[in-house]
Parts: structure tokens; C-alpha cells; sequence
């Protein structure tokens, strides 16, 4: 497994400044399927404490969904547990693990993924329905099946 853990190379103006995702070998039919993971909930004092002035350009309004990609981004700890669980957790069944920094400012009127909606083709995994998951860190992970190449040929 291929795990790329790239750092800041400055200080965020946050601590949600981490992206995540993985790569799952075969998934739903389709291989090296990649998925996005994110923070699903957060606390209303943990969004307010935010100088979100600083974090997203142009200054954004109160309801700027762009509030929710950062937001639902990880804190350094966060990352490296989240690494860790998927490392020892699904070994076999993952290609990659990648974390990167969010680049800041964030635009203005960015869509978070908790805002994407599932169809035929997006799907959403939810980890505190997995028995295995133990973290209390309310992770989702978001895919798109139609970017992925079938096991077998269609």
C-alpha cells in the first residue's frame, strides 16, 4: 500500500487543514476505486470559533457553503489516526492512502462533500456503521463509481 502524507509547507490559518482519501483495490465491481473521506459533523462552537475571514477569500457570508470544505476537512491528529485505522484495518483491501493540505484561502461558494447528494453512480460510506470502526471521529467517505474502471470488461 502506497500511504503520501504531505505537510503544510506554512501554518493554516486553521487546524481543519487536512484532505484524506483512499484507494480501495475492488469495490462495487469496479477497481482502485478512490474515496474521499471527510468529518460528517462538527459542533456549531467549533465552526464559530473560526476566523473564517482569514480562511476563505472573498470574506464569505454567514452561509457560504465553502465553511463546510473546511470544516469537514482533518486536524493533524485527526489525519494520522485516521491513517493508522486504515492502515491496520484494511491493509489487503487498500492500493493508497493520500493526506494533503487544504490550500488557503479557500474560494468562496466551494461545495463541501457532506453537500453532495448519492445517486446511481455516487455513493457514500458510513463508518460508524462499520463494527470495526472504533474512532470517534464521525468519518464518511464519498466515491464516484463512474471515474473507475470495471473489474471485468463491460
Amino acid at each position: 500500500m502506497d500511504i503520501t502524507i504531505t505537510e503544510a509547507t506554512s501554518t493554516p490559518p486553521t487546524q481543519y487543514a487536512n484532505t484524506l482519501s483512499m484507494t480501495i483495490r475492488s469495490f462495487k465491481g469496479r477497481r482502485d476505486v478512490e474515496v474521499h473521506l471527510f468529518r460528517r459533523s462538527w459542533s456549531e462552537d467549533e465552526e464559530r470559533a473560526q476566523d473564517w475571514n482569514t480562511i476563505i477569500s472573498p470574506a464569505p457570508a454567514d452561509d457560504d457553503p465553502s465553511r463546510n470544505v473546511v470544516m469537514e476537512a482533518f486536524t493533524d491528529a485527526e489525519r494520522d489516526r485516521l491513517v493508522n485505522y486504515l492502515k491496520e484495518q484494511y491493509s489487503t483491501r487498500l492500493t493508497a492512502i493520500t493526506a494533503r493540505p487544504l490550500s488557503f484561502p479557500v474560494p468562496g461558494g466551494m461545495t463541501g462533500l457532506s453537500q453532495v447528494q448519492p445517486g446511481k453512480n455516487i455513493g457514500l460510506i458510513e463508518f460508524v456503521r462499520i463494527p470495526s470502526y472504533s474512532l470517534d471521529i464521525p468519518l464518511m467517505g464519498l466515491y464516484d463509481l463512474s471515474q473507475h474502471l470495471p473489474l471485468v470488461e463491460e
